[in-house]
């Protein structure tokens, strides 16, 4: 036993070695490991585009790696959108209104929100490779494309108008502190100040919004080049305003503040703050006096409140050690037009001239917590800076939660420890905290001016991106044309739209009023990422599996509950404003837009519900008042396929006022393994035909060698748990009587016995092709109910669901019921009427008398017809087999084995053909085979002295006189429900029980034949 080692391997590794069938489908680990390593970091949208755009290899560029790191790429972008423009011109004049308490609180609000969503966020962006897209491609593909789509508008809306929010910051430092007469607008009153101001940020603010969007447009490199230079000037204001906090301490700055009595005084119109002045030895009123007493006299009458309070000079930032912390624990809200008043002041109290309003610091906007809440928001949403960046840096993973997480720590520290000012604005035209950096307070007032021009520009730069990663995505149809950009990706026509809506935020011009806006859309965008994370972390989904390992499902809830509160606490018709955009969105993308299947939470969780409901649903069987009818429509294919009676799925859709399951269930009869191709198709032409009729269920195509066999498998194995269904619709073997192959009608009767035995109801639909479509109205007519039998209530509920349908809803319902000899009708109308009332269906009633009238010779004639035929055909298949066995001398076997299937019923319990037959005769056997013959041909002689069955007659005479009765009556009804008789527990009769249905049915245009499933479905209870 000796083998060569060539041949033993070669036969080991043809052994071991997968197919080259198998490799086309299932790729070797190298060549998977080398495509992942190659993964370009952008959208599927952009994907798909690319592509598409470089089919020819000769076109294609050289894509740059990306190559950003954690500071510049998400640590400082982070802190120069936070320390944005709130912070410089706001945040002290919080602190003086709301006082250092609730002023801290605000931003503890603030920061919590923000540093919850980030833990959320690093979660997700450390869930796989995030590519291009940030935010918005994490909740699209956390939560779906509507709330992907929605949310990602809403934050773009949001990015832009925050982009107009710093260009007007931009703007109110360089008129206020900058170059004051720069000013084209001037006030022509004393209460025209704001209006002016507000005109000349209009006209400004338009001029650097074109500027911003030229550099914008020329090319994003040059933005990056700026950001550097920005950024820079962020970070020495942030130190000089701390070196400055520290000297104040025990150096306060010269800062003076005029009061007259407990009133702060506007400095603009007069330089020296005291009501008089020695001028060459002699006491002169000063310009402070003039403004109040109209003259130079000391002597004429002034303004009264002038007159009785002193003139006094108190330091505007008296620092730290001098315990002012104490006096500005708490708020002093004030309205809109309030005079600023410093408590514990001394002061005597007097009606002062409302023309002398203007020489007062007075509030410009009616203040309170939550509008506080509102205004400072912004300031801390830079947090997304980061991973809109994602597209840009070298390790996304690693770099925004760590980014992230850095640039809250820090911004969240410098904000509470800025807390030291008192006054906002009544500064000599200088910032408050300018007064307080040191060396000088124009390293502020330079710092904060490029800080927002800069942050300006990031907002121009990324929203245009957004848009044009949501427009790629083609989930929202009428965005395609801002997919499209300039050859190198630039979205250009993207960056138009920006420009406009960043201009409507201009034309509001006042920072107050845009920054709440500002705050939903990103508040809204917050929330979302809480949820997606939420929603992850709960579903336990097994691709969920982030590297950041510090989070947790009850975070995610708490960062959404702050999200909400803060919605509805800064302005809550500003949130619902937000949500009904988003709202919209949703149903929009829902409706219109184009299906994307990106394995998001929100199917994970449908899937989760589905389990749960079911498990649910398992505790038992529905009551009575749950009880409605789950269809399991049967319905029959031609031989390409193509529904035979699609007027089925109509009835069915008809009926699903019920709210119940649709299943629709057809057989192919055959082998699983050679016509699971042709299961697929007819699967997929069933499913075209239930959107056609607007049928919404599920589609279950079965192969089987026996078409009864399969439809046994189909009754017993559809729906999942507690959603199975609890009643068949079968459609009615026509053209039974012409066919000489039984098996059609035996199907039929194998099947309403099938759903006897499951304890199942049954609808039958005859004449289906006559019932109505969707598109019919039925102005006029009635509904006829033939109650015979009680069988759990199926007659009263079918046509009470029927007329829930557009097609049904004004017809009338009529309900009939036979009454016997020995009953007394007008009991039974009168009872009938009072069980109709207790079951609010409203309905005519009436009770038919039918006597035992002689049985007549039409009914004697038409049994006599139904049992010669049957006979006929008995006789008919047995001389079948005996031309089979003469066929035995002279063909093979096989072949009359193929006969035999093709005349008998292949599903009918026939003796099998023995499989070796004696070819030997004897004289016996010869003998046996001539009586055959005669017996055959004397049972045909006989089939003419036949006489029926007297129980057939019984049941003949009961059929044709209900007939003749309903015919009389419903000949012009709508639709007719009939309770159907069950098939006899002989199998001999089954061919007497379908002329029994055919009689019954007889001269009816629409039929609906009902069977219940033994238990009650309707009640009178509530």
């Amino acid at each position: 036993f000796a083998l060569k080692r060539g041949s033993v391997s070669i036969a080991n590794k043809g052994a071991c070695l997968p197919s080259q069938e198998e490799l086309d489908i299932r790729p070797k680990v190298s060549s998977l490991l080398g495509k992942l390593v190659n993964y370009t970091n952008l959208t599927q949208g952009v994907k798909e585009h690319e592509e598409a755009e470089s089919t020819d290899g000769s076109k294609k560029k050289v894509s740059k790696s990306p190559s950003m790191g954690t500071l510049m790429g998400v640590y400082l972008p982070c802190m120069q959108n936070i320390f944005g423009v709130i912070l410089f011109l706001r945040l002290t004049w919080m602190v003086g209104m709301a006082g250092v308490l609730q002023s801290f609180l605000i931003v503890l609000l603030c920061c919590c929100c923000t540093m919850l969503t980030t833990i959320s966020m690093s979660a997700i962006a450390t869930n796989g490779v995030v590519p291009a897209g940030g935010s918005y491609f994490m909740i699209s593909r956390s939560l779906g494309p509507e709330f992907g789509g929605a949310v990602g508008l809403c934050f773009y809306l949001g990015t832009t108008f925050a982009g107009a929010m710093y260009i007007l910051g931009a703007i109110e430092i360089l008129l206020t502190y900058i170059v004051p007469q720069a000013a084209i607008f001037h006030p022509s009153g004393a209460h025209d100040a704001s209006s002016a101001m507000l005109n000349n940020m209009r006209v400004y603010g338009t001029v650097f919004l074109l500027l911003m969007a030229v550099v914008v447009f020329v090319g994003v490199k040059y933005v990056n080049k700026f950001a550097s230079l920005f950024l820079a000037c962020v970070v020495i204001s942030i130190l000089s305003i701390y070196a400055g906090a520290i000297k104040s301490i025990f150096d306060p700055p010269e800062f003076p503040i005029c009061m007259l009595g407990n009133r702060t005084l506007s400095r603009d119109q007069f330089d020296v703050c005291a009501k008089t002045i020695v001028k060459d030895n002699i006491t002169v009123a000063s310009k402070l006096w003039k403004l109040f007493c109209l003259n130079t006299n000391l002597t004429t009458n002034c303004d009264e409140y002038f007159l009785l309070n002193n003139v006094s000079e108190i330091a505007g930032i008296p620092g730290a050690a001098s315990g002012i912390l104490k006096d500005n624990l708490w708020s002093n809200y004030l309205e809109k037009g309030e005079i600023l008043e410093k408590a514990h002041h001394p002061s005597v109290d007097a009606a002062g001239q409302k023309n002398n309003l203007h020489l007062y610091v007075l509030s410009d906007i009616a203040t309170s917590f939550m509008v506080l809440v509102g205004i400072f928001f912004p300031s801390v949403t830079g947090i997304m800076a980061g991973s809109n960046r994602s597209g840009d840096l070298k390790d996304a993973q690693k770099s925004i939660p760590i980014g992230t997480i850095l640039a809250i720590v820090t911004t969240s520290l410098v904000c509470i420890l800025l807390k030291l000012a008192e006054y906002g604005d009544a500064v000599n035209k200088n910032l408050v905290v300018g007064t307080l950096s040191w060396p000088s307070p124009w390293v502020i007032v330079i710092g904060s001016f490029f800080s927002t021009c800069g942050a300006g520009l990031q907002s121009l730069t990324g929203a245009p991106r957004l848009l044009q990663a949501i427009a790629k995505d083609n989930i929202i149809p009428f965005l395609w044309v801002f997919g499209h950009g300039k050859a190198n990706g630039e979205p250009t026509w993207a960056l138009l739209l920006t420009a406009l809506i960043a201009e409507l935020g201009i034309l509001i011009a006042s920072l107050d009023m845009v920054a709440p806006i500002l705050s939903m859309f990103f508040l809204m965008c917050y929330l979302f990422v809480n949820l997606a994370c939420a929603v992850q972390t709960l579903l336990r989904t097994p691709n969920w599996r982030p590297r950041f390992k510090y989070y947790h499902w009850a975070l995610s809830f708490l960062g959404m509950s702050i999200c909400l509160a803060l919605m509805f606490i800064s302005s809550w018709y500003y949130a619902l404003v937000a949500m009904l955009i988003a709202g919209m969105i949703y149903k929009y993308i829902e409706y219109q837009g184009a299906e994307k299947e990106w394995g998001d939470g929100i199917r994970g969780l449908s899937l989760s519900a589905a389990r749960y409901a079911l498990l649910r649903l398992e505790e038992g069987p529905p009551h009575t008042k749950n009880w409605r009818p789950q269809l399991l429509v049967l319905l029959k294919l031609d031989e390409d396929l193509h529904v035979k009676y699609p007027r089925l799925l109509t009835f069915a859709s008809q009926l699903k006022a019920g709210k119940g399951l649709t299943i629709i269930g057809s057989v192919i009869q055959g082998n699983f393994l050679e016509t699971y191709g042709e299961a697929q198709a007819a699967e997929q032409t069933i499913k075209n035909m239930m959107d056609i009729e607007k049928v919404k269920g599920f589609c279950q195509v079965v192969v089987a060698n026996k078409v009864r066999e399969g439809i046994a498998h189909l009754i017993q194995s559809c729906g999942l748990g507690g959603m199975k269904h609890n009643t068949v619709v079968l459609g009615w073997p026509y053209g039974w009587r012409q066919s000489e192959d039984p098996r059609s009608w035996k199907t039929f009767i194998g099947t309403v016995r099938c759903t006897t035995a499951a304890h199942l109801a049954l609808l039958v639909p005859k004449n289906v092709s006559f019932y109505p479509s969707n598109h019919e109205r039925y102005n006029e007519g009635n509904i006829d109910v033939w109650w015979i039998v009680h069988d759990g209530g199926m007659l009263m509920l079918l046509p009470f669901l029927l007329k829930q349908h557009k097609v049904w809803r004004k017809c009338k319902m009529r309900i009939f019921t036979v009454a016997q000899m020995d009953d007394n009708s007008i009991q039974m109308k009168k009872d009938l009427a009072t069980f109709l009332y207790q079951l609010r269906i409203e309905a005519e009633v009436e009770v038919v008398e039918m006597h035992n009238s002689d049985i007549s010779a039409y009914t004697y004639e038409r049994t006599l017809m139904m049992e010669q035929r049957s006979q006929m055909l008995r006789q008919m298949r047995l001389t079948k087999t005996e031309r089979e066995r003469e066929a035995q001398l002279v063909k093979d076997r096989h072949s009359i084995a193929r006969l035999e299937s093709l005349y008998s019923d292949e599903e009918d319990e026939a003796d099998p053909v023995p499989e070796n037959i004696q070819m030997t005769w004897t004289k016996e056997k010869c003998d046996s085979e001539k009586r055959n013959r005669s017996s055959a041909v004397g049972t045909f002689r006989d089939l003419i002295s036949i006489k029926p069955n007297q129980s057939n007659v019984r049941r003949m005479h009961t059929a044709v006189k209900l007939n003749e009765v309903i015919v009389n009556r419903s000949h012009d009804a709508r639709l007719v429900l009939l309770n159907m008789p069950g098939p006899p527990k002989n199998t001999d009769g089954d061919e007497n029980y379908m002329e029994f249905l055919e009689v019954l049915t007889e001269g009816l245009e629409r039929v609906l034949l009902v069977r219940g499933g033994g238990r009650e479905v309707i009640t009178i209870y509530s």
